[in-house]
Protein backbone atom coordinates (compact mmCIF):
# COMPACT_ATOMS: atom_id res chain seq x y z
CA UNK A 1 0.00 0.00 0.00
CA UNK A 2 3.15 2.36 0.52
CA UNK A 3 4.28 1.91 -2.33
CA UNK A 4 0.91 2.98 -4.38
CA UNK A 5 1.27 5.99 -2.18
CA UNK A 6 4.91 6.76 -3.44
CA UNK A 7 3.27 5.99 -6.83
CA UNK A 8 1.02 8.37 -6.19
CA UNK A 9 3.21 10.99 -5.03
CA UNK A 10 5.65 10.94 -8.30
CA UNK A 11 2.12 11.06 -10.69
CA UNK A 12 1.46 14.19 -9.06
CA UNK A 13 4.71 15.71 -9.79
CA UNK A 14 4.55 14.31 -12.83
CA UNK A 15 1.48 15.93 -13.88
CA UNK A 16 3.06 19.35 -12.04
CA UNK A 17 6.02 19.21 -14.28
CA UNK A 18 4.54 19.22 -17.55
CA UNK A 19 4.66 22.91 -18.01
CA UNK A 20 7.05 25.51 -17.56
CA UNK A 21 9.96 25.62 -15.54
CA UNK A 22 10.82 28.74 -15.37
CA UNK A 23 12.71 30.27 -12.24
CA UNK A 24 10.72 33.18 -10.17
CA UNK A 25 11.43 36.78 -10.88
CA UNK A 26 9.21 39.69 -11.49
CA UNK A 27 5.78 38.83 -11.34
CA UNK A 28 4.42 38.49 -15.11
CA UNK A 29 0.66 38.43 -14.42
CA UNK A 30 -0.51 42.12 -15.28
CA UNK A 31 -3.07 42.23 -13.11
CA UNK A 32 -2.69 44.75 -10.09
CA UNK A 33 -4.75 42.82 -7.47
CA UNK A 34 -3.22 39.32 -8.49
CA UNK A 35 0.17 40.50 -8.39
CA UNK A 36 -0.88 41.47 -4.79
CA UNK A 37 -2.59 38.41 -4.22
CA UNK A 38 0.28 36.30 -5.27
CA UNK A 39 3.02 38.96 -3.10
CA UNK A 40 1.31 37.87 -0.15
CA UNK A 41 0.95 34.12 -1.11
CA UNK A 42 4.66 33.86 -0.86
CA UNK A 43 4.99 36.30 2.51
CA UNK A 44 2.98 33.91 4.46
CA UNK A 45 4.91 30.75 3.25
CA UNK A 46 5.83 28.41 6.27
CA UNK A 47 8.52 29.79 7.75
CA UNK A 48 10.74 27.02 9.16
CA UNK A 49 13.76 25.26 9.11
CA UNK A 50 12.28 21.68 9.89
CA UNK A 51 9.10 19.83 10.51
CA UNK A 52 7.87 16.71 11.97
CA UNK A 53 5.30 14.72 13.50
CA UNK A 54 2.80 12.22 12.37
CA UNK A 55 0.52 11.81 9.50
CA UNK A 56 -2.41 9.38 8.48
CA UNK A 57 -2.98 8.12 4.92
CA UNK A 58 -6.17 6.59 3.52
CA UNK A 59 -5.42 5.26 0.20
CA UNK A 60 -8.63 4.30 -1.94
CA UNK A 61 -8.55 3.25 -5.60
CA UNK A 62 -11.39 1.12 -7.45
CA UNK A 63 -10.65 -1.99 -5.86
CA UNK A 64 -9.65 -1.16 -2.10
CA UNK A 65 -9.07 1.27 0.75
CA UNK A 66 -6.01 0.87 3.01
CA UNK A 67 -5.15 3.58 5.62
CA UNK A 68 -1.83 3.63 7.20
CA UNK A 69 0.42 5.51 10.26
CA UNK A 70 3.67 7.64 8.99
CA UNK A 71 6.28 9.44 11.07
CA UNK A 72 7.23 12.07 8.89
CA UNK A 73 10.43 14.69 8.75
CA UNK A 74 10.96 17.74 7.12
CA UNK A 75 13.94 19.90 6.47
CA UNK A 76 13.14 22.38 4.33
CA UNK A 77 14.37 22.75 0.88
CA UNK A 78 16.78 19.91 1.88
CA UNK A 79 14.83 16.46 2.68
CA UNK A 80 11.44 15.01 3.05
CA UNK A 81 11.05 11.20 5.01
CA UNK A 82 8.64 9.20 6.14
CA UNK A 83 8.38 5.80 8.01
CA UNK A 84 4.97 4.03 7.44
CA UNK A 85 3.52 1.59 10.19
CA UNK A 86 0.43 -0.61 10.20
CA UNK A 87 -0.68 -2.21 13.58
CA UNK A 88 2.32 -0.41 15.19
CA UNK A 89 4.63 -2.34 12.96
CA UNK A 90 7.22 -0.40 10.70
CA UNK A 91 6.55 -1.61 6.92
CA UNK A 92 7.93 0.71 4.71
CA UNK A 93 10.47 4.17 4.29
CA UNK A 94 11.00 7.07 2.09
CA UNK A 95 13.34 9.11 2.09
CA UNK A 96 13.89 12.17 -0.89
CA UNK A 97 16.05 15.31 -1.45
CA UNK A 98 16.52 17.28 -4.16
CA UNK A 99 18.89 14.97 -6.22
CA UNK A 100 17.63 11.19 -4.68
CA UNK A 101 14.69 9.09 -4.42
CA UNK A 102 14.54 6.15 -1.96
CA UNK A 103 12.52 3.76 -0.74
CA UNK A 104 12.28 0.40 0.71
CA UNK A 105 9.09 -1.98 1.47
CA UNK A 106 9.51 -4.47 4.26
CA UNK A 107 6.31 -7.04 3.43
CA UNK A 108 7.50 -7.39 -0.19
CA UNK A 109 11.50 -7.09 0.31
CA UNK A 110 12.35 -4.84 -1.92
CA UNK A 111 13.88 -0.86 -2.49
CA UNK A 112 14.20 1.74 -4.87
CA UNK A 113 17.45 3.50 -4.97
CA UNK A 114 17.75 6.54 -7.65
CA UNK A 115 17.21 10.17 -8.28
CA UNK A 116 14.87 12.43 -9.49
CA UNK A 117 16.36 11.38 -13.29
CA UNK A 118 15.58 8.29 -13.26
CA UNK A 119 12.19 8.65 -12.04
CA UNK A 120 12.32 11.31 -14.34
CA UNK A 121 13.69 9.34 -17.96
CA UNK A 122 11.19 6.40 -16.62
CA UNK A 123 8.36 8.74 -16.86
CA UNK A 124 9.44 10.79 -19.92
CA UNK A 125 9.19 14.38 -18.14
CA UNK A 126 11.55 15.96 -15.55
CA UNK A 127 10.31 15.72 -11.50
CA UNK A 128 10.90 18.46 -8.90
CA UNK A 129 11.25 18.63 -5.30
CA UNK A 130 10.24 21.59 -4.79
CA UNK A 131 6.82 20.78 -6.62
CA UNK A 132 6.62 18.05 -4.08
CA UNK A 133 7.35 20.24 -1.29
CA UNK A 134 5.08 22.76 -1.79
CA UNK A 135 2.10 20.29 -2.09
CA UNK A 136 2.82 19.38 1.50
CA UNK A 137 2.78 22.19 2.87
CA UNK A 138 0.04 24.41 0.81
CA UNK A 139 1.92 26.15 -1.50
CA UNK A 140 0.87 27.05 -5.16
CA UNK A 141 2.76 23.69 -6.94
CA UNK A 142 3.62 25.92 -9.78
CA UNK A 143 5.11 29.15 -8.98
CA UNK A 144 2.38 32.18 -9.73
CA UNK A 145 5.10 34.74 -10.59
CA UNK A 146 6.53 33.38 -13.57
CA UNK A 147 3.54 33.08 -16.06
CA UNK A 148 0.21 35.33 -16.67
CA UNK A 149 -3.04 33.91 -15.26
CA UNK A 150 -6.60 34.96 -15.68
CA UNK A 151 -7.59 36.26 -12.27
CA UNK A 152 -10.58 35.96 -10.34
CA UNK A 153 -12.12 36.81 -7.04
CA UNK A 154 -15.27 34.82 -5.56
CA UNK A 155 -16.36 33.90 -2.03
CA UNK A 156 -14.70 30.91 -2.49
CA UNK A 157 -11.32 32.97 -2.76
CA UNK A 158 -8.60 34.13 -5.38
CA UNK A 159 -8.61 31.79 -8.37
CA UNK A 160 -5.54 31.78 -10.73
CA UNK A 161 -6.07 29.52 -13.87
CA UNK A 162 -4.41 29.07 -16.67
CA UNK A 163 -4.71 26.85 -20.14
CA UNK A 164 -1.84 26.34 -22.22
CA UNK A 165 -1.24 25.61 -25.65
CA UNK A 166 1.13 22.37 -25.15
CA UNK A 167 -3.18 21.03 -23.29
CA UNK A 168 -1.92 21.40 -19.64
CA UNK A 169 -4.54 23.33 -17.92
CA UNK A 170 -3.55 24.38 -14.32
CA UNK A 171 -6.37 26.23 -11.36
CA UNK A 172 -5.01 27.37 -8.52
CA UNK A 173 -7.81 28.86 -5.45
CA UNK A 174 -6.31 30.73 -2.80
CA UNK A 175 -8.24 30.51 0.79
CA UNK A 176 -9.02 34.31 1.22
CA UNK A 177 -8.44 34.67 5.01
CA UNK A 178 -4.98 32.80 4.97
CA UNK A 179 -3.71 33.54 1.13
CA UNK A 180 -2.44 29.41 1.33
CA UNK A 181 -3.19 26.80 -1.29
CA UNK A 182 -7.45 26.08 -0.94
CA UNK A 183 -7.51 23.87 -4.00
CA UNK A 184 -5.18 22.86 -6.88
CA UNK A 185 -5.76 21.10 -10.37
CA UNK A 186 -3.58 20.45 -13.16
CA UNK A 187 -5.36 18.53 -16.23
CA UNK A 188 -3.65 17.31 -19.48
CA UNK A 189 -7.05 16.87 -21.29
CA UNK A 190 -5.55 15.05 -24.61
CA UNK A 191 -4.02 12.20 -22.16
CA UNK A 192 -7.57 12.09 -20.07
CA UNK A 193 -5.26 13.10 -16.58
CA UNK A 194 -5.48 15.44 -13.86
CA UNK A 195 -4.72 16.03 -10.27
CA UNK A 196 -7.08 17.66 -7.87
CA UNK A 197 -5.76 18.60 -4.83
CA UNK A 198 -7.80 20.20 -1.79
CA UNK A 199 -7.10 21.73 1.01
CA UNK A 200 -9.79 21.46 3.95
CA UNK A 201 -8.49 23.07 6.75
CA UNK A 202 -5.19 24.77 7.84
CA UNK A 203 -3.62 24.87 11.36
CA UNK A 204 -1.55 27.15 13.70
CA UNK A 205 1.19 25.33 15.15
CA UNK A 206 4.16 27.97 17.03
CA UNK A 207 2.98 31.19 14.89
CA UNK A 208 3.38 29.02 11.46
CA UNK A 209 0.54 27.97 9.44
CA UNK A 210 0.53 24.34 7.79
CA UNK A 211 -2.51 22.12 6.03
CA UNK A 212 -4.09 20.11 8.99
CA UNK A 213 -5.67 17.79 5.73
CA UNK A 214 -5.24 17.57 2.33
CA UNK A 215 -6.68 15.18 -0.27
CA UNK A 216 -5.29 14.38 -3.41
CA UNK A 217 -7.48 12.91 -6.17
CA UNK A 218 -5.49 11.72 -9.90
CA UNK A 219 -7.75 10.29 -12.54
CA UNK A 220 -5.96 8.49 -14.99
CA UNK A 221 -8.54 7.04 -18.30
CA UNK A 222 -11.23 5.72 -16.50
CA UNK A 223 -9.81 5.14 -13.26
CA UNK A 224 -9.63 7.19 -9.55
CA UNK A 225 -7.02 6.69 -7.18
CA UNK A 226 -7.50 9.16 -3.93
CA UNK A 227 -5.43 10.04 -1.12
CA UNK A 228 -6.07 11.31 2.38
CA UNK A 229 -3.74 12.94 4.44
CA UNK A 230 -4.22 14.27 7.86
CA UNK A 231 -1.22 16.00 9.77
CA UNK A 232 -2.36 14.36 13.12
CA UNK A 233 0.93 16.48 15.25
CA UNK A 234 3.70 18.91 14.51
CA UNK A 235 6.70 20.26 15.67
CA UNK A 236 8.67 22.77 13.99
CA UNK A 237 12.72 23.31 14.49
CA UNK A 238 13.71 20.34 16.26
CA UNK A 239 16.70 18.76 15.55
CA UNK A 240 16.17 16.07 13.18
CA UNK A 241 17.59 12.86 11.71
CA UNK A 242 17.06 11.00 8.66
CA UNK A 243 17.63 6.99 9.27
CA UNK A 244 17.95 5.25 6.21
CA UNK A 245 19.51 2.21 5.64
CA UNK A 246 18.13 -1.04 2.58
CA UNK A 247 18.42 -4.06 4.54
CA UNK A 248 20.45 -6.59 3.02
CA UNK A 249 19.06 -9.57 0.38
CA UNK A 250 16.15 -6.47 -0.87
CA UNK A 251 15.30 -6.90 -4.31
CA UNK A 252 15.60 -3.47 -6.47
CA UNK A 253 12.80 -2.09 -8.19
CA UNK A 254 13.55 -1.86 -11.62
CA UNK A 255 12.21 1.50 -13.25
CA UNK A 256 14.23 0.27 -17.11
Amino acid sequence: MIRRIVALVFMAVFIASCGSSRRAGKIVTKNTEAVSIIKKHYAEEANYKTASGKLRAVYQDDEKTQSVNLSFRMEKDKAIWMSASILGFPVAKVYITPNSVSYYEKVTQSYFDGDFRLVSDFLGTPLDFQKLQNLLIGQAIYDLRTEEYDFTQSPRGFQFVQEEEADMKKMFLLDSRTLKAAAQQLAQVSENRSLTVTYSDYQVVDGIVFPEEIRIIANEGGSSTNIEITYRSISFNEEVSFPFDIPSGYEEISLK
